[in-house]
């Protein structure tokens, strides 16, 4: 669980399953930063960067509406595989947004990655906050772990208000789960609610438009409050295997693996990661990958509706 964070600062902690090398190279290296830097549907192009003390990264960010977003990032400490500190949003004309510290602690044979943003007030890091969410931002820190994946997988990431006990009964507890599980627009019940180790739940999610999908969850782990895993499969409504009923090429079964990690007191963070399960083609693989910034929306909305409902009443 890292410090509280001050007023003036947003703090982001990450494990990452790789060694602290690997995730260094992959922060520094501007080749590799561009296969996963800013928000989902951004891309990057590095004009120069010279990583010590007083040196620059120089960078575009690319918009998927077309925007362009120009950085001078300033580097103040580097000590390399354990720290960075360095200026954030500054341009050629304009003063940089807010400082960055960043540190990388190898534990066992993975990578706590823990980032502290600084800003001029707590009151323009609260709006931050706020911004950087609508933006995606957040998403920036989901592709790194995919990456260091060598996507094959899709991450996830969400901070709630709430403890975790509390927020593992909100995927653990049908009459839970129903209320908010699903985008906007989705409403989810249960036809069997057995949501327990080597149990099998069958559901059905009806969209605004009529359209009706059914599929069963199969859950493979539940460790209270801390970790939860479960394959998952659409179904017709007998309950027997079919396939997406709009992607015909996405994979048969879906692993979803779901970590709940303290932060500060009442703070939770959800890990989510989904992956094809088993002996999925290439071409449902690449459906599955060409389809991320669509589970991220997804995955977003459902989190909005959670959120809500952890609200104190």
């Amino acid at each position: 669980m890292s410090a509280k964070s001050k007023p003036n600062e947003l703090k982001i902690t990450r494990i990452y399953d790789a060694p602290v090398t690997t995730v260094w190279e992959a922060w520094t290296d501007p080749v590799q930063a561009a296969r996963w830097w800013g928000p989902r549907g951004f891309t990057l192009t590095t004009h120069s960067k010279d990583l010590k003390v007083g040196g620059h990264w120089h960078y575009t960010m690319h918009g998927p509406d077309g925007t362009d977003y120009p950085n001078r990032t300033v580097y103040h400490e580097v000590e390399p595989l354990k720290r960075l500190v360095y200026d954030h949003g500054a341009t050629e004309n304009t003063p940089p947004l807010f400082r960055v510290t960043v540190t990388f602690k190898q534990i066992g044979n993975q990578t706590e990655m823990e980032m502290t943003m600084a800003f001029p007030s707590a009151e323009v890091a609260r709006q931050s906050k706020k911004f950087i969410k609508d933006a995606g931002g957040n998403s920036t820190w989901d592709r790194l772990a995919e990456y260091l994946d060598k996507d094959e997988v899709f991450v996830i990431n969400r901070s709630f208000a709430a403890e975790p006990e509390k927020v593992f009964a909100m995927w653990t507890d049908p009459k839970l789960v129903a209320q908010w599980l699903g985008p906007v627009g989705v409403r989810m019940e249960y036809l069997n609610a057995e949501i327990a180790e080597g149990k099998t739940a069958f559901y059905k999610m009806t969209y605004d438009s009529g359209l009706a999908m059914f599929g069963k969850m199969s859950y493979r782990k539940i460790r209270s409050p801390h970790a939860l895993e479960y394959t998952q499969i659409f179904c017709d409504e007998k309950g027997q295997p079919s396939k997406h009923p709009n992607v015909p090429v996405w994979p048969a079964v879906m692993l979803t693996r779901v970590q709940f990690t303290k932060e500060d007191e009442g703070q939770t963070r959800v890990t989510l990661t989904w992956e094809p399960f088993g002996d999925a083609s290439q071409d449902e693989r690449a459906a599955f990958a060409g389809m991320k910034t669509g589970m991220s929306q997804g995955w977003t909305e459902a989190f909005d509706k959670l959120e809500n409902l952890l609200l104190p009443r």
